[in-house]
């Protein structure tokens, strides 16, 4: 009998070591990989300096009304992420450039610009935040806005830092894509938003799901220990 509670002893005690063990290393490894993620979504590079600035300028195929736009926007620069809001109308037919096969919709022409521009995205921790297609054919409301009345989709799109979407521009591979999105599109208004914050940002969606995570497996594992006892 002596030894059967020996036995019983020694193999609760493992238990119980095993529920320790366990527990620490999901904790250290929620850590490490929120610690990964939180890093490479989050911008430590800070501001755009002068020399920086010169050189994107130089590298922009734009007019001097947008030249002058971006610089002042790279000029107050704050290193965060902000969100650009896009509102669109499309073409009712893209138009017939180098690579838009007739018979083609618009859609189809500004997937082509999309090709470049998502994986691009994601790479730099940038994407889509809300996306929808208009729900009344004109707009609402319309103050000293000749021509704004019709828009066809409204689109939010999250980067990770100005540099980011400067890079983005400055790529060799997107002037060789911006030219499906100027077909596909009849006009657009891009309005980049600082500072945005939001419920559904993917630090505190995650932070919260692998704390969740861990704790079920803290509770399943210090369940199973107890039932030992």
């Amino acid at each position: 009998m002596g030894q059967a509670k020996s036995i019983l002893s020694a193999y609760v005690t493992s238990a119980q070591e095993g529920y320790v063990t366990v527990t620490r290393w999901t904790w250290l490894m929620i850590t490490i990989f929120y610690a990964v993620f939180f890093c490479w979504y989050t911008s430590f590079e800070g501001l755009l300096t002068q020399p920086e600035i010169d050189n994107y300028l130089m590298k922009l195929n734009f007019t001097d009304l947008e030249l002058s736009n971006f610089r002042r926007f790279m000029m107050e620069d704050d290193g965060k992420d902000f969100v650009m809001i896009n509102i669109i109308e499309m073409n009712q037919v893209p138009l017939q450039i180098e690579g838009v096969e007739p018979g083609e919709t618009s859609d189809q022409g500004l997937a082509k610009y999309m090709e470049y521009m998502l994986p691009a995205m994601l790479f730099r921790a940038s994407h889509p935040v809300f996306s929808g297609k208009a729900a009344s054919r004109r707009a609402l409301d319309l103050l000293n806005a000749d021509g704004m009345e019709k828009w066809s989709i409204a689109v939010g799109v999250r980067y990770r830092s100005r540099r980011d979407l400067i890079e983005i521009a400055t790529d060799p591979a997107f002037s060789g894509r911006h030219q499906f999105k100027m077909a596909a599109l009849k006009k657009t208004i891009a309005l980049p938003v600082a500072p945005f914050h939001y419920l559904g940002d993917p630090r505190l969606i995650l932070g919260l799901l692998l704390g969740l995570f861990g704790c079920l497996v803290g509770w399943y594992r210090a369940h199973v220990a107890l039932s030992y006892r």
